[in-house]
């Protein structure tokens, strides 16, 4: 009699505790969440990003640095562009944009990555979710999905995500965000979460990152080398295409166009300049960086972008496209290819 109430009792024991882990609340995992964040004093992770904002998929794989408080380093690497990765640092001094490549960055004076989502860091899913008084939420029996609007400040057609945290470690597991008519066009896959407390100051410096990087730098430099195909934005907001001009430079070609319309704007895109390794390219940008919808970071000063992708610099500049817009412009230029 005495062994059936023991195991009753263990029954009811057990049973409860899988009750009690089952029905925990969206407040009560957000300030697990929350706790994790403090307690944390830096974490590293790997994830793979798929992009289907354009006619192709586009495919980045992705590596995170975070060190407490404000310490960032994201590596995004496209896996078409093997020469094209582009480093996002944030120390002390700034944020900045490496192109180890090309040995050329940009620093900006910016609140990155405060001011917008950013799928892959931590904070910035946890910012999302409590920013979100009508977020939802559900568990699952692996994950506590939550549903939130996100902030995207340069692409409002991105106005909702999904965030998959694992139920054992609360790390992040998944990230999907949708458009209006929740289509998945951007997911984002975590592996590798770890916490880690060995990183320095030092790991964040804009020449040790540089260094870092012996292996992407071009075997022969770009020199005397022609652009091999000259491309045109899908996206011009009504402006047709009114003057094409090709520019002959020291470094090869440089091609013009001109749009015409209810809003105009001028791009001009050229062979990328490789740098001396002894002379790394360091531009100080009184604007912000702003990720364009095929991943790529580029600087946006006043009525200027600037970007680099596959071994092409492009500059888009108009007085009357709202930052937005140029995004859109800049966006669509690298979905269709047209041989000049």
């Amino acid at each position: 009699m005495q062994r059936r109430f023991l195991i009753l009792l263990f029954s009811l024991f057990v049973l409860g505790a899988l009750t009690a882990c089952g029905s925990q609340s969206k407040e009560d995992v957000v300030k697990k969440l929350e706790k994790q964040s403090e307690e944390m004093a830096g974490y590293k992770t790997e994830a793979n990003m798929k992009m289907r904002t354009g006619k192709e998929e586009q495919k980045y794989n992705i590596q995170v640095w975070h060190k407490k408080d404000d310490f960032y380093r994201v590596k995004l690497q496209n896996d078409q562009d093997e020469k094209g990765s582009q480093i996002i640092l944030k120390n002390d001094s700034g944020v900045y944009v490496l192109t180890p490549a090309l040995n050329k960055s940009f620093k900006f004076q910016s609140e990155w990555p405060q001011n917008t989502s950013q799928p892959y860091l931590y904070a910035s899913l946890l910012n999302d979710i409590k920013a979100d008084p009508d977020a939802e939420f559900n568990a699952s029996e692996n994950y506590f999905v939550f549903k939130t609007k996100t902030n995207y400040q340069n692409n409002k057609t991105l106005p909702f995500q999904e965030i998959y945290f694992d139920k054992k470690t609360y790390h992040p597991v998944m990230v999907k965000v949708f458009d209006q008519d929740m289509n998945a066009l951007v997911e984002v896959q975590f592996a590798n979460f770890s916490k880690d407390d060995s990183m320095k100051k030092e790991d964040f410096d804009v020449d040790k990152n540089m260094a870092m990087a012996p292996t992407e730098a071009p075997v022969a430099n770009m020199e005397g080398e022609e652009l091999e195909e000259v491309l045109y934005p899908q996206e011009t907001f009504g402006a047709e295409l009114a003057d094409e001009r090709e520019v002959k430079t020291e470094d090869g070609k440089r091609f013009i166009m001109t749009y015409a319309g209810d809003k105009n704007f001028t791009l001009v895109q050229e062979k990328a300049e490789v740098q001396a390794a002894s002379a790394q390219y360091s531009v100080q940008v009184n604007g912000e960086p702003v990720q364009l919808w095929d991943g790529v970071f580029a600087a946006f000063e006043y009525n200027r972008l600037e970007w680099n992708h596959n071994g092409t610099t492009y500059q888009l500049a108009s007085n009357e496209l709202t930052q937005d817009e140029m995004v859109a412009v800049a966006s669509s230029i690298n979905t269709a290819a047209m041989v000049k």
